[in-house]
């Protein structure tokens, strides 16, 4: 899986590609955390390049969205097609973030 993550107009803009598991997760929590404890609440999460997320990548975008949300932030999700999309709706997490 491959990441970019960028701040444009004081908001974390993160691109994802590929697949998302376990390992990556973990990584990819420990980076936007850092923006969190660096000020920044407001993220930006494209999935449009994404082909599949386990458990634990959804649990890295709750996580982060709880911690934004305790900071006055948010946690909007852009690009849900395919597997992914019927992964968010499954687990009703297109309920819980601003889906776009």
């Amino acid at each position: 899986m491959r990441q970019e993550i960028n701040i444009q107009d004081g908001q974390v803009l993160v691109s994802l590609y590929g697949s998302l598991y376990v390992e990556e997760a973990a990584v990819l929590r420990q980076k936007l955390l850092m923006h969190i404890d660096k000020g920044y609440s407001r993220f930006l999460v494209n999935l449009s390049n994404v082909d599949y997320i386990d458990s634990s990548g959804l649990g890295v975008l709750v996580a982060i969205h709880k911690r934004s949300l305790q900071h006055g932030g948010s946690v909007a999700i852009t690009g849900l097609k395919g597997t992914v999309k019927e992964l968010f709706e499954l687990t009703r997490l297109n309920k819980v973030f601003d889906v776009q």
